[in-house]
C-alpha cells in the first residue's frame, strides 16, 4: 500500500521516542486497539531496530511500522532489514531518501521550507514531514499546498495535540505525527490508552 493508503485508514502516526524492546508489543497493542495504523520508532531510542522487528513480526500485516530520526543511508537500509517499511527523517537528505526507496521503503523526510520540500520530492520522497510544525503554522501549510504537486501528503510533526489538529486538517494536512502528547518513556499503558483515545476523538470531531 502507498503512504496515502495507510493514512486513509488512520492519519495519525505514533512517534515512540524512547520505546524499549520490552515495551514494544504492549504499546503497539494499545495503539492498534485505539485505531493507530502507523508507528515510528526513532533510532535514538534504546535498541530501536529490535523494537521495530518485534512490532513488525506481530503487527506488520495490519500496521505500517518503521524508523524515525533516520540520518544516514545505512540506517535506512537497517530499518528495512529489521522489518520496517517506512523511513522517517527530521531533514531532507537525498542519499537517505534514495537508500530508503531502493530498499523498498516509504520515505517521509522532514522539510521546513518549500526549497527543502521540492528537493525531497525530486529525490523520490513519498510524502513530506513538515517539521518542526511549531515553527510553521496552518497558513504555511496552505501556502505549500498551493504550489506542491497535487496529492502530495504533507504531515505536520511537532507540537500536535488534540486541540491543534482541526486547523492543520483544514489547511490540508494529510496526517499528523504525534510524539510527546501521546507517548513518553515511563507513562503507563492506561495513560497511553487515554491519550490515544483523546487524539482519535479530536480527529473524528475535526
Amino acid at each position: 500500500m502507498t503512504l496515502t493508503d495507510w493514512l486513509s485508514r488512520n492519519p495519525l502516526i505514533a512517534i515512540l521516542r524512547g520505546l524499549t524492546p520490552d515495551e514494544a508489543l504492549p504499546v503497539a497493542e494499545v495503539l492498534a486497539e485505539a485505531g493507530f495504523r502507523c508507528l515510528e520508532v526513532p533510532l535514538n531510542s534504546p535498541r530501536a531496530l529490535e523494537s521495530i522487528t518485534r512490532i513488525a513480526r506481530e503487527w506488520g500485516d495490519e500496521m505500517l511500522i518503521g524508523a524515525g530520526t533516520v540520518l544516514r543511508p545505512e540506517e535506512a537500509r537497517a530499518c528495512v532489514a529489521a522489518g520496517g517499511r517506512i523511513v522517517v527523517s527530521p531533514n531532507t537528505d537525498a542519499s537517505v531518501i534514495a537508500a530508503g526507496v531502493a530498499a523498498g521503503a516509504i520515505c517521509l523526510p522532514g522539510a521546513a521550507t518549500p526549497t527543502e520540500a521540492f528537493a525531497a520530492l525530486s529525490a523520490g520522497a513519498h510524502g513530506l514531514k513538515l517539521f518542526p510544525a511549531e515553527a510553521a503554522s496552518p497558513a504555511v501549510l496552505k501556502a505549500w499546498r498551493a504550489v506542491l504537486p497535487a496529492g502530495t501528503p504533507v504531515i505536520p510533526v511537532g507540537g500536535i495535540a488534540p486541540d491543534t489538529m482541526a486547523a492543520w486538517h483544514a489547511a490540508g494536512a494529510a496526517g499528523f505525527g504525534i510524539g510527546g502528547s501521546l507517548y513518553a518513556p515511563g507513562r503507563g499503558l492506561d495513560d497511553l490508552r487515554r491519550r490515544a483515545q483523546a487524539l482519535q476523538g479530536a480527529l473524528a470531531e475535526g
